[in-house]
């Protein structure tokens, strides 16, 4: 019988995740499988993927000139297919995306993607979904960008709608499910917590009226402080319980053996200054950070790096180390 592990943060406090390497010099099934078991073993909280649908080899736009795409966005295994085959390979470690494009999918597709994720992991799915950006895979998918946050929207109400009891039915503008059994349900009992993408005030007021948490990037620690206390003040307004929902903070920075000098980016750099960084943001209150480390080239590299990362950082909530 699979023991059930519910994918929630506030009973604990904030604790650490790592982005798997499903793109770059590195990425591998082999590479994916040994950082997701070596993060657990470590103590941390969850691993993460996101959706790269394409490479254009003209370079991406999005609303603008062509700029080209990093060599590391060439080949990106997908998410939720990833962390089916990394649910098979751990126990305790949550497993979410970071993010996948909703309009990209069919809502019911969507739905049953991440419930048999839920269900193959005992109840540790997390589904971070975001708006996408690049012209291209628009263009590819053939989804308009127009009322792309309307559709959103739209598309988190279906997912959960397909999450609940049958028979389901949705009738919305974009998206319509005809009275029908969807199964498999997932395993945690408020479905899949879905987490939004947010950066601009639209998007995170978005997340604050619809999701069960917010995933920015990190960019520094006044945008964090403004963004946090936005995605709070309108879920307020909006009459949710703000303190219910969860700040996921997502980081793109190099994790290095030693200090970085000059101008080092927020969250990145040594153990010793990412722990420092944690500690400017701890009253902010968030649940969880995630590293997606652009400086390592080997898997045991990253691997080195995370354990230095533990080591520094005593405060935060560590699962049990093996």
């Amino acid at each position: 019988m699979t023991r059930v592990v519910e994918a929630v943060w506030k009973e604990r406090g904030m604790d650490l995740g790592v982005a798997l390497p499903t793109s770059g010099a590195y990425a591998s099934a082999e590479a994916i499988v040994r950082v997701a078991q070596g993060a657990e073993r470590l103590g941390y909280g969850a691993v993460w993927t996101y959706e790269r649908l394409l490479y254009p080899t003209g370079g991406a736009t999005s609303g603008g000139r062509p700029q080209p795409l990093p060599d590391y966005y060439a080949s990106t295994f997908e998410p939720i297919e990833t962390l089916s085959h990394v649910a098979a390979c751990t126990d305790r470690v949550r497993l979410g995306t970071s993010v996948v494009n909703a309009l990209f999918h069919n809502p019911v597709v969507l739905a049953r993607r991440f419930a048999t994720l839920d269900r193959f992991s005992g109840g540790r799915a997390v589904a971070g979904l975001g708006l996408g950006w690049m012209d291209q895979e628009f263009e590819a998918i053939g989804v308009s960008q127009r009322t792309r946050g309307e559709a959103l929207e739209e598309a988190v109400a279906a997912v959960r709608a397909a999450w609940g009891p049958d028979p389901v039915s949705f009738h919305g503008k974009h998206y319509t499910i005809p009275p029908s059994a969807i199964n498999p349900k997932p395993v945690q009992r408020q479905g899949v917590p879905i987490v939004l993408a947010g950066m601009s005030p639209p998007a995170v007021d978005r997340a604050a009226r619809l999701a069960d948490g917010l995933n920015p990037i990190a960019l520094s620690r006044e945008f964090l402080e403004q963004t946090v206390t936005r995605f709070r003040a309108t879920a307020a307004e909006a009459g949710r319980d703000a303190a219910a929902l969860s700040v996921i903070v997502r980081v793109n920075t190099p994790l290095t053996a030693d200090d970085l000098d000059g101008e080092r980016p927020f969250l990145g750099g040594s153990a010793r200054q990412i722990a420092a960084d944690l500690d400017l943001v701890a009253p902010l209150g968030l649940d969880h950070v995630l590293f997606a480390d652009t400086a390592s080239t080997t898997a045991d590299e990253l691997l080195r790096r995370l354990s230095e990362l533990r080591e520094a950082v005593p405060s935060a909530e560590w699962g049990p180390a093996a």
